[in-house]
């Protein structure tokens, strides 16, 4: 779940929080293209705000292209424009996925992709 700090006093309205918290996340890569985000209300829920509030967000995130919307799937973090880094962010969201899957916990995950890189030449 996305956890993104909202300040009820701050001067910045709570959707433009939320919109800039998400966007600070896909430029330092802790999300990355391909990756699905909560639904409205899970996260309104989660981060104790008005459905509408997150909805705004959404869909200003959309106009920017930094969300795509995909019908009854979810919404999910847009291509960035990198084909390379779309298609390791899409790579790795999987994986994680996968691993979570199958019950593995985090330290496992990083222990199987850390013997791969230990294993590819160069």
């Amino acid at each position: 779940m996305l956890d993104i700090p909202v300040d009820h006093h701050s001067t910045v309205p709570p959707y433009e929080q939320l919109r800039l918290g998400i966007v600070a996340r896909v430029q330092s890569g802790e999300l990355t293209a391909g990756t699905k985000i909560p639904t409205v209300r899970a996260l309104a829920g989660h981060l104790g705000l008005a459905p509408n509030t997150v909805a705004r967000a959404y869909r200003e995130l959309e106009q920017d292209g930094v969300l795509e919307t995909r019908g009854r799937l979810g919404s999910f973090i847009a291509s960035s424009g990198d084909p390379t880094r779309d298609a390791a962010g899409r790579a790795a969201t999987e994986y994680v996925t996968a691993v979570r899957r199958l019950g593995l916990d985090d330290e496992a995950a990083l222990r199987f992709v850390r013997a791969a890189l230990g294993e590819t030449p160069g």
